[in-house]
């Protein structure tokens, strides 16, 4: 006595078959479920006057000549930094929306010979005919108009005392530290036998996990990194002598490049949330 056999189907497309066929004979087929796109949520929200990588307005570069004391008229002891001004702050470039993908006000600073410069650095220069300049900074801003190529900025005109600005540098690079001096370890004993004095100690576990966490605070290269330091208080300007004098201490050494800009204010130009 023969079974019936049962054969397979000569169409070329396969069809998936249901859960009620189980047959040795016949594979089964698995379609991937497709995903049904969800409905864009629209959230009406209030553009905030100035986001993150805005700036509250133009600034200025200029050089940190060192610190004083500096004695305000009720008698207050105020510690300054000392910031001067040399040739420079020239707008070179203006970057727009529709050009450039965002808005934005180039500034260039401190003059130097041609020779210092490379062709494509006095290309860009000499392209709007302005003079041989060292440094160059974007201020992103949210709306560049009223801005020419080739204006001096003033900080006369863009500061006034009392203000509060955010000021930006290069800090002393004072090489590979310990633990002690870069994070403020404390040091074991120095006596009864100790062999742990400035040793930095147990860095992870053993088995578990088996290995030194990401972060850890070890020894390594301290300073000579970009750091911001805000809402500073501009005590003093001093127009003959042509320069600024900022509440408390600036990064870097004397003759560091600095860059100001007025502070971000959080209900004044940086809106609550």
């Amino acid at each position: 006595m023969s079974l019936p056999l049962k054969t397979l189907p000569t169409s070329t497309t396969l069809t998936p078959l249901t859960t009620s066929l189980h047959s040795p004979f016949l594979p089964i087929f698995h379609l991937p479920k497709l995903k049904t796109p969800k409905p864009l949520s629209v959230r009406i929200s209030k553009s905030p006057s100035i986001s993150a990588s805005l700036e509250a307005g133009v600034g200025v570069m200029a050089t940190k000549l060192g610190m004083m004391s500096f004695f305000e008229e009720s008698g207050t002891f105020v510690p300054v930094t000392v910031v001067g001004f040399r040739e420079g702050n020239i707008v070179t470039q203006i970057k727009t929306d529709a050009i450039d993908g965002y808005n934005a006000v180039q500034v260039g600073y401190r003059r130097v010979r041609d020779k210092k410069l490379t062709k494509p650095e006095m290309g860009h220069l000499e392209k709007s005919g302005i003079i041989p300049l060292r440094h160059l900074q974007e201020f992103r801003l949210q709306s560049v108009d009223g801005f020419e190529v080739t204006q001096k900025l003033d900080f006369n005109e863009l500061f006034k005392e009392g203000d509060l600005v955010d000021v930006s540098g290069t800090t002393i690079g004072k090489g590979f530290q310990g633990g002690i001096k870069r994070h403020n370890f404390k040091r074991g004993q120095m006596t009864h036998g100790s062999k742990s004095h400035r040793q930095l100690g147990s860095i992870g576990a053993g088995t578990t996990p088996g290995r030194v966490y990401k972060g850890k605070k070890m020894p390594g290269r301290m300073g000579g990194t970009k750091t911001k330091i805000r809402k500073l208080k501009i005590v003093k300007i001093d127009d003959e002598l042509n320069i600024l004098m900022i509440k408390g201490a600036l990064p870097g050494k004397p003759g560091n490049l600095l860059r100001i800009a007025p502070a971000k204010i959080v209900g004044k130009n940086i809106p609550k949330n």
